[in-house]
């Protein structure tokens, strides 16, 4: 979106010099819902007379009701086509954008446009990383989940397309590729086989990437754990650019609520994959996230869950309540559990990680890890960075005792932990 803007001839600038305000919503939580609606209805209050415009999830998803409900907003964008935006900034023959577009369904694929490629020069990340999309939407259909009716099924892109943005941000000096999607097991499971005969899969998305030459990471994040593509276990270990940092969204441990969710109802299963992954590459770090209060969760199923919670010692992880969504299959199930409870619940299984995550960040002391740099404290000999155990903003970071610039990578030896910080110095090479 930013992109296709200065193509053709706006710049970013803050909002008090700015003369169209974007608001990139989020339609997935209710939460999320209402801050995006306060926000916009409070920048459109402090700046009247500029133009203010909800695009993104929610906007896709309730671009009609809110085009209705919300007069004071001066334009809705879903998020099918990014590069609409233009219709909404540029004023038309009446003087003004159109009022609304929404996107109702995706086309099917044979009548989808090529798809307009411009080059990324505000990539929205910290110095020296850079998010690489690889598919949109979701084939998965988890019951609670309101992601397909947002963004649709899954539409992976090209394998050559993925592996030439990548070549042309490492061309520009990004040290940190994070490969995203909303399930990249399920990469390329949409495009059958490519031009040379080969399936378009993760494992082969990855071999591609690995013939990019120079000394770079590789960090994959969002794998439902049912579509784990094994093999590439063996890839990672023989490519260290390729980091072992796993993001595995278990979501709950009870055979009864996992099926009810519409995921694998083993447990047991999943266990055994994060001891696959361990074993073939120790020192492999595990994030998952928990879903709790998901409707007909008893006591019972809340004791599996944190059975399986020390059993799995995940690394990192994160919790969150559950949200009726109209429109999915959970919306009408019985058995609605109490908000205290799930808070409760939430708090108790947020408390126990705190131990396990300890644990885990106490066995990198005395470690020397490469740290990407990502902030250099004002007026410190200091900085903040990470190590391939954290991604961006959602883990901890390495404090290093030493000024050095954003976007270098330099190795760290760690002497201490601080909750879920670890401090260091630089070890010279």
């Amino acid at each position: 979106m930013i992109a296709a803007l200065e193509g053709a001839g706006w710049s970013l600038a803050a909002p008090e010099e700015a003369d169209v305000l974007i608001v990139n919503t989020c339609g997935f939580i209710s939460s999320a819902k209402k801050e995006s609606i306060e926000t916009s209805l409070e920048l459109k209050q402090r700046h009247p007379g500029k133009k203010v415009i909800m695009v993104g999830c929610l906007t896709e998803r309730y671009g009609r009701e809110l085009a209705g409900e919300l007069p004071e907003i001066d334009g809705f964008l879903g998020n099918r086509d990014p590069a609409r935006i233009l219709e909404l900034v540029e004023p038309g023959d009446d003087g003004k954008g159109p009022a609304a577009h929404r996107t109702e369904t995706r086309p099917a694929a044979a009548e989808v446009p090529p798809p307009r490629v411009y080059e990324r020069i505000h990539l929205l990340s910290y110095p020296g990383s850079a998010y690489v999309k690889v598919a949109e939407g979701c084939a998965n259909r988890c019951t609670y989940c309101a992601i397909p009716l947002i963004r649709g099924d899954l539409a992976s892109r090209g394998t050559a397309e993925i592996v030439e943005e990548s070549r042309r941000l490492l061309d520009r000096g990004t040290r940190e590729l994070i490969l995203i999607a909303q399930d990249l097991g399920s990469y390329g499971k949409d495009l059958g086989a490519g031009a040379d005969g080969r399936p378009a899969r993760l494992p082969e998305l990855l071999e591609e990437l690995a013939r990019l030459s120079g000394d770079f990471w590789v960090r994959l994040l969002y794998i439902h754990p049912d579509h784990f593509p094994g093999e590439i276990l063996d890839f990672m270990a023989a490519d260290p650019r390729f980091l072992p940092y796993f993001d595995l969204p278990f979501q709950h441990a009870s055979p009864r609520i996992l099926r009810a969710m519409g995921r694998r109802p083993d447990a047991q299963e999943n266990a055994r994959l994060v001891s696959r992954i361990r074993e073939k590459l120790p020192g492999a770090v595990i994030r998952t996230t928990f879903l709790l209060g998901f409707p007909g969760e008893t006591d019972e199923d809340f004791n599996q869950l944190v059975a399986f919670q020390e059993e799995a010692r995940p690394d990192w992880m994160g919790c969150f309540m559950y949200s009726r969504e109209e429109d999915t299959p959970a919306y009408s199930m019985k058995g609605r559990v109490r908000a205290a409870a799930a808070a409760a619940r939430k708090a108790e299984v947020e408390r126990r990680q705190v131990a396990i995550t300890a644990r885990s960040l106490d066995a990198a002391v005395g470690r020397t890890l490469d740290v990407l740099i990502e902030e250099r404290i004002e007026g410190e000999e200091m900085s903040l960075g990470r190590a391939y155990l954290h991604a961006p903003e959602v883990d901890g970071l390495v404090v290093v005792r030493r000024a050095l610039p954003p976007g270098s990578r330099v190795p760290v030896l760690i002497d201490r932990r601080n909750g879920v910080d670890l401090e260091g110095s630089v070890r010279e090479r």
